[in-house]
């Protein structure tokens, strides 16, 4: 901070700490989107909450018809993977405009 004096210090954290209510703010408002996942080729969709919670699961009826547990326990896994792997996404994103590419452990 040579040549900035006091002030360029307190700047800097004034800067910080605009930053970490930016970031909260828009964590908080990502916790509250959803992400839709599907799989099978959309007989088996699931949706997710940004805070990784499970909040919607719709199985076509001829999926279920079909009998065949194994393969429906890995289209609902698949779709729930989906849905969060675009959540996580859209997270890294939406911090990465915030914090200009900085990987700040911890925040995503």
């Amino acid at each position: 901070m040579r040549g900035k004096g006091p002030g360029g210090m307190q700047n800097l954290m004034r800067q910080a700490n605009q930053l970490q209510l930016k970031m909260k703010k828009l964590q908080d408002e990502l916790a509250e989107r959803s992400y839709e996942g599907t799989s099978g080729g959309g007989a088996v969709t699931v949706t997710v909450k940004g805070e990784h919670t499970l909040t919607s699961l719709k199985i076509n009826e001829d999926v279920v018809k079909t009998g065949d547990t194994e393969m429906l326990q890995d289209m609902v896994i698949a779709a729930a993977n989906d849905a969060l792997k675009k959540a996580h996404e859209t997270h890294a994103a939406e911090m990465a405009k915030i914090t200009g590419g900085l990987n700040i452990p911890g925040m995503f």
